[in-house]
C-alpha cells in the first residue's frame, strides 16, 4: 500500500500558524514537565504580604508576556526558515517553552494576578519580526534566536534580584526558565548562528523594555 504525503501551501501553513495562535492566545497553557520547585518548600509554607504578591504577580505577567512573544517569534521564524534543520530547530524552541508559558499562568493565578492584555499585540509583533528574522536568511535567524535567548537570560536574572525573596515558588520558576534560555541560546550556537549588528541588539533591548513596563502594569 502507497503512503501519500501532502504538501502544504504557504496559505495552509499561514491558516496553520493563526490555529497555533489562538491556541496560545485563548486556551490554558499544558506543560509537560511539573511547576518546578525549591527543595524543602511547599505552597502552603509560602504566605505574601499583599504588597508583595502584587510585585509577585506583575513580574510573573511580564514572564508571561515575554513567553508569549518567545511563541510568537519562533512560530514566524519557522515559518519562513530556508532549510528544515533551522525550520525545525525553532520549531522545538517554541514547544519546549510551552512549559515556560503554562508554569507562569498557573503561578499569576495562584498569586490572584492576570495575564497582559496586551498579549495579543505583543503576539502579533514578535510574529512579524520572526518571519522577518527567518527571511533574511538561517544563519541571521539563528542569531536572532541567540541574541533573544540572551537578553531573557538578562531579564529573568533582573526578576530574581526584584522577586521577593519569601517567594520560593515564583522564584524556582524563574530559575528553571533562565536554565532553559541558556540550553536554547547554546543550541542556536552550535547550528551556526551569525553575530548580529549592535544596532540589531539595541533594537531588541528596546523592543524588549517595552513590552516589560507596558505587560508590568496592563
Amino acid at each position: 500500500m502507497s503512503v501519500s504525503t501532502r504538501s502544504f501551501s504557504p496559505t495552509d501553513r499561514l491558516l496553520g500558524e493563526i490555529g497555533k495562535a489562538i491556541n496560545v492566545l485563548g486556551a490554558p497553557a499544558r506543560a509537560a514537565r511539573p511547576l518546578p520547585r525549591t527543595p524543602g518548600t511547599s505552597a502552603g509554607e509560602l504566605v505574601l504580604d499583599e504588597a508583595d504578591r502584587r510585585r509577585s504577580a506583575r513580574l510573573m505577567r511580564v514572564n508571561h508576556a515575554g513567553e508569549v512573544a518567545a511563541q510568537a517569534l519562533y512560530r514566524g521564524q519557522a515559518l519562513t526558515a530556508r532549510h528544515a534543520e533551522a525550520a525545525t530547530a525553532m520549531s522545538q524552541a517554541a514547544a519546549e517553552e510551552i512549559d515556560h508559558l503554562a508554569w507562569c499562568e498557573q503561578r499569576i493565578t495562584e498569586l490572584g494576578g492576570h495575564i497582559s492584555v496586551l498579549n495579543p499585540l505583543w503576539y502579533a509583533g514578535s510574529f512579524f519580526i520572526g518571519s522577518l528574522a527567518g527571511a533574511l536568511g538561517d544563519r541571521t535567524s539563528l542569531g536572532f534566536l541567540s541574541e533573544t535567548e540572551r537578553q531573557v537570560e538578562s531579564h529573568l536574572q533582573d526578576h530574581l534580584d526584584r522577586l521577593p525573596a519569601a517567594d520560593a515558588r515564583s522564584r524556582a520558576i524563574v530559575e528553571q526558565m533562565q536554565h532553559d534560555e541558556i540550553a536554547h541560546g547554546a543550541k542556536a550556537e552550535t547550528l551556526g548562528a551569525a553575530a548580529l549588528p549592535r544596532w540589531v541588539k539595541a533594537a531588541m533591548r528596546l523592543t524588549s523594555r517595552l513590552m516589560t513596563r507596558g505587560s508590568y502594569w496592563l
